[in-house]
């Protein structure tokens, strides 16, 4: 019974825990789908009845679960959060409530399953086991988001030097910064694209070249982006060729790349090691020994 009662509360977590992730980009899907058919189709009565049932109980509910994570750890901020989630660049498909909300159902979640799992033994595992669960769920999100944050990190790097070279083609073919960026956009894709995607559209609503660049740089906080930045701020200050500036620092966001491969490469053998020491070993210590051991063992018998 306490297995079914925990199988049950889990599922209904989780389903919680999706309905209030992906509510925002739900609402904002149907309220499109309704200004592109509005005049030409009705809502249906069900699908009325489904907005007001998540605006009556899924709403409140996650505004609730959002308070939790800001009661454990009131010196969190807003600020930094925001920063994190559009460092994973996921602002498109998660809000800071969103994710607030994320964490109060996994620390619930969490809490929950560990009253269940103590209830099953004893009392006193009940009072073991329900803080570690809850401090997990409060954790996870965090340690996912940031495996997110330097996944992207890295993709970013990765892209920099193709990037470059194309934008030096550009500019030594006779367009300007603003141009070429605008042609980098047009035929390549990945996520160093969005954020010059996000730059571009910043100054084109006034924001200063320079100011723009240094809000992409700390958006995504990579050595080689910041380097590029301080490179082209400072071509633009000073007047030197932008088409050589980019030149040179492809090359030496390359250069980067490689070294950084030639390292783990390095790197690897190392972590190999324990694997092998601890799962191989041993495998080939019993083939080996085994039987010596066995002839040894009826010899003194």
């Amino acid at each position: 019974m306490l297995l079914v009662l925990a199988i049950l509360f889990v599922g209904g977590a989780v389903f919680m825990l999706g309905e209030v992730a992906t509510y925002p980009t739900r609402l904002r899907a149907r309220s499109v789908k309704r200004a592109t058919d509005y005049g030409r189709t009705r809502i249906a009565r069900n699908e009325q009845e489904l907005i007001r049932f998540r605006e009556r109980v899924i709403a409140p509910m996650a505004l609730k679960l959002a308070k939790i994570p800001l009661k454990l750890t009131p010196n969190a901020s807003a600020e930094a959060m925001s920063a994190k989630i559009v460092a994973a660049g996921l602002t498109q498909r998660l809000t800071v409530a969103n994710f607030l909300a994320i964490k109060g159902g996994c620390v619930v979640g969490g809490a929950i399953l560990g009253i269940v799992a103590g209830a099953l033994t004893s009392f006193t595992m009940v009072i073991v086991i329900a803080p570690v669960l809850a401090a997990v769920g409060m954790i996870a999100p965090d340690w996912v988001l940031s495996f997110k944050i330097r996944s992207r990190r890295d993709a970013i790097r990765a892209e920099l030097p193709d990037a470059l070279d194309l934008l030096a083609v550009s500019v030594e073919a006779g367009l300007g910064f603003d141009g070429a960026v605008t042609k980098l956009i047009e035929h390549m894709s990945g996520s160093l694209i969005d954020e010059f995607a996000l730059t571009l559209n910043e100054i084109r609503v006034g924001e200063t070249r320079a100011v723009a660049l240094k809000k992409m740089a700390d958006r995504v906080d990579a050595l080689e982006l910041s380097n590029f930045v301080r490179a082209v701020v400072q071509a633009e200050q000073l007047g030197i060729s932008l088409g050589r500036i980019l030149r040179v620092q492809a090359a030496d966001t390359r250069n980067r790349r490689q070294a950084a491969a030639e390292e783990k490469a390095m790197k690897a053998p190392i972590k190999m090691l324990f694997p092998t020491v601890f799962f191989i070993f041993p495998a080939m210590f019993i083939v080996i020994l085994g039987p010596a051991m066995l002839n040894i063992m009826k010899i003194f018998k």
